[in-house]
């Protein structure tokens, strides 16, 4: 009898210790703009997401999403402004996704109420600088006209192999595309190959840039962490994709979590 309660108690022990030791599940959902404001450096041409065939594939995307099943949806809209995306949550979806082609209605919003959550969560920090053209201005103060010309040719290659793949491409083929290992790291390479190197010895406008661009990032990621609760088991995140490389980082380095690849959940 002694040996079975013992074997019962290290059992007991072994699954606790399992369950303690389970990690949270991120879905990293890295997109373009649907709606393209045409605010980011690169000018990048507007894909039509409210097509039929879009649509058609939206649909399925979000019946995937579904059945990966997060129990917490984050999005690029201001945290400061929840009360404001919690009325955009509640107002007509059927109105709101006819109407609207950003990619926090075609597929957060429309996941979210598939899934039946009461809400979506605001994780955006817009307190960060971005001195682009200061930027630019310190290279060309500092004659750095090598750096100049790979900073033009590395935008320029950027636009054009976006705008081929929006000419060719499905929507599920582009998202998967700009989830891939190697858009991850070209979305972080320009950072810290050239946009750091920016500016005389005493001009740290380059660093600067950088830095900023990764506290923006790492803001969002603490409150992704500060809003997972102990009973989230899993949690899908939608940003541009230029953050979700960087939020990767960030989780590849937090063995509370593993990424699960959107692949994975679209096969």
């Amino acid at each position: 009898m002694k040996k079975i309660a013992l074997l019962l108690v290290f059992t007991i022990a072994l699954t606790t210790a399992s369950a303690q030791t389970k990690k949270k599940q991120i879905l990293l959902l890295g997109t373009f703009h649907f709606e393209n404001p045409g605010l980011d450096v690169a000018q990048i041409n507007t894909f039509n997401v409210m097509s039929d065939k879009s649509q058609k594939e939206l649909e399925i995307i979000t019946d995937k999403i579904k059945k990966f099943g997060p129990n917490k949806i984050f999005v690029e809209w201001n945290y400061q402004k929840q009360d404001k995306l919690d009325k955009f949550y509640n107002r007509n979806t059927d109105s709101l996704l006819h109407k609207k082609a950003d990619e926090i209605v075609q597929l957060a919003l429309r996941s979210a109420k598939k899934l039946g959550h009461k809400k979506l969560y605001g994780i955006d920090y817009n307190d960060a600088d971005f001195p682009y053209d200061s930027l630019v201005k310190g290279m060309t103060a500092a004659k750095q006209f090598d750096l100049i010309k790979k900073n033009e040719e590395l935008m320029k290659k950027y636009e054009t192999d976006q705008n081929k793949k929006i000419a060719k491409y499905s929507l599920t083929e582009l998202l998967l595309d700009v989830n891939t290992k190697a858009a991850n790291e070209d979305n972080i390479s320009w950072y810290l190959e050239t946009a750091i190197k920016g500016g005389k010895t005493d001009n740290f406008v380059g660093a600067y840039l950088v830095s900023e661009w990764y506290r923006r990032n790492l803001y969002m990621y603490a409150l992704i962490q500060k809003l997972t609760e102990s009973k989230d088991d899993k949690i899908m995140v939608l940003l541009g994709a230029g953050h979700t490389a960087m939020i990767r980082e960030f989780v590849e380095h937090n063995p509370e979590y593993e990424i699960v690849e959107l692949a994975t959940v679209l096969k």
